[in-house]
């Protein structure tokens, strides 16, 4: 054996020193090298967007200016057509159908088999990122300090509503009189709503990030979510008028099943027969529409101060909405449904391998962000997302998916989204098929026409196959249903088949 002489031996503190500062530099390249997220959620956004076309009159420059410069996905839906759900199952990658998660309760780390779950934010740590959150992106409180540092590093103000007038604007809603169920305009500024305060302090992080580490800002907006207040401002932007009620077909709910108002059957958003008795179905839309507007401004600043601060090419932006929003259309408002109106999202990658220019019209889904933000940072991969990544779309819109978006409100209530039908079925078997090509608005329920036969076959396959009843803790829009008694739960009231629908 060959032995090192004492020369040698006197330079080994040194190479190793040597060795360990090149592992570091080495580490601290790689991260440098890793780009930057910006990820905004919008709460309650519909697709009343610009690029979107879901509305002519909808004023959104930023949101419409990013997806120019990056990838829009125009067929883009959640898992879950309510907060909590939607949420937990977009920052976990798994399906409602998995967690057991439907209702606004329970958070799921209280689950045992979903409270060590490693999310999005976590991994992203994990791999050298600082993680920062503001607003509303999970939904609801998770508890005391030590827990939300298990989430993401630093935390900001919780956002939310900020001022509101002496009193509601609008009339008494049935179903309980929600305080939440309100809006419209009164005397205020941007500045004092808490979505502004949001993306102020998302601006500061910004300003402040290191350049030693990436960082992974995750901003969450409430509004359009009601009660949709808006300044003089935005709501002087739209015309007092009908041009800015969606279309709707009278009796659109006759081809449908009565199980579909079971998905609703109870809720603190009025039908739309009172916002028309009571003169609210305008100011309703044009405070949507300016809600909408005021929340791209403040995307708007954000992306101005990432390019204020050099970083708008290293860092990635995803912008999302949660769930979509009736405003009329299928006789109420409100979300909790699994048409269009209620599952259709904003999606928009843009930054370091996005194509930019692109409109995917292939069908995602919001637990495809997961594995999508690790693929573009070049993460770890994990093998326990039930998300597909989107980068081959990222690069090349055309390129096919391999499944459809599919949509799940409790427990064997589902929608299964192609490029051109939606298929959905309820938990007594009842089903619903819209070419949406020929019927975007969904007027037609064409499941009983022979020569549809094989696309609702097709789409019956892609059903979940796991399909968990409500996790211990569920609560409220919580719904089961007992084929032999026939009889649908709802938040713990029995429904019968000779129970009157409310109004």
């Amino acid at each position: 054996m060959k032995l090192l002489s004492p020369r040698s031996l006197s330079l080994h503190p040194v190479m190793l020193l040597w060795v360990g500062w090149w592992l570091y530099s080495s580490t601290v390249a790689a991260a440098e090298k890793r780009p930057n997220v910006l990820f905004i959620a919008i709460d309650d956004q519909n697709d009343w967007v610009g690029h979107l076309g879901g509305h002519p009159l909808a004023k959104t420059p930023h949101l419409d200016a990013l997806a120019a410069r990056g990838t829009t996905f125009l067929n883009a839906h959640c898992q879950a057509p309510l907060c909590n759900p939607s949420r937990t199952s977009l920052m976990l990658s798994l399906r409602p159908t998995t967690t057991g998660v439907y209702g606004l309760a329970p958070w799921f780390r209280t689950l045992d088999d979903w409270k060590d779950r490693v999310a999005l934010p976590q991994h992203f740590k994990a791999h050298g990122y600082r993680t920062l959150t503001v607003g509303k992106v999970y939904h609801g409180g998770v508890g005391g300090p030590q827990l939300r540092a298990r989430e993401f590093d630093v935390w900001g103000q919780a956002g939310g509503i900020g001022v509101k007038p002496p009193q509601k604007l609008i009339p008494p809603t049935p179903m309980g009189n929600h305080p939440l169920m309100d809006w419209g305009v009164f005397p205020h500024k941007d500045e004092d709503k808490g979505d502004y305060q949001v993306a102020s302090w998302a601006i500061e992080q910004i300003q402040s990030a290191s350049r030693d580490e990436p960082f992974f800002l995750a901003a969450g907006f409430f509004l359009p979510h009601v009660p949709c207040y808006v300044t003089p401002h935005w709501y002087n932007q739209f015309p007092d008028d009908d041009s800015l009620l969606p279309i709707v077909k009278p009796n659109d709910r006759d081809d449908t099943p009565r199980f579909s108002w079971y998905l609703h059957w109870n809720l603190p958003e009025p039908r739309l027969k009172w916002v028309e008795e009571n003169h609210q179905w305008r100011n309703l839309a044009r405070s949507y529409l300016a809600s909408t507007s005021f929340v791209d401004a403040q995307i708007g600043r954000m992306l101005a101060a990432l390019d204020a601060a050099g970083l708008t090419d290293n860092t990635i932006v995803v912008v999302w909405g949660d769930h979509g929003w009736h405003l009329g259309e299928k006789g109420i408002t409100g979300k909790n449904t699994l048409w269009t109106d209620g599952t259709r999202v904003p999606l928009i990658f843009a930054g370091p391998g996005v194509t930019a220019g692109q409109r995917c019209t292939q069908p995602a889904e919001l637990l495809d962000i997961y594995p999508s933000l690790i693929d573009l940072c070049q993460l770890t991969p994990r093998d326990d997302l039930e998300g597909i990544s989107l980068q081959p779309q990222l690069q090349r819109a055309e390129t096919p998916r391999s499944r459809p978006a599919i949509t799940s409100h409790n427990q064997g209530n589902h929608a299964v989204r192609s490029e051109r039908w939606r298929f959905i079925q309820y938990a007594d078997g009842s089903e619903e098929l819209y070419d949406t090509t020929a019927d975007p608005h969904e007027w037609t329920n064409v499941i009983n026409y022979p020569e549809f036969a094989t696309v609702a076959a097709e789409h019956r396959r892609w059903l979940p196959k796991v399909d968990v009843p409500p996790a211990p803790n569920s609560a409220q829009r919580v719904l089961t249903y007992d084929p032999e008694t026939d009889e649908a739960v709802w938040e713990g009231q029995t429904v019968k088949r000779t129970d009157p629908i409310p109004e």
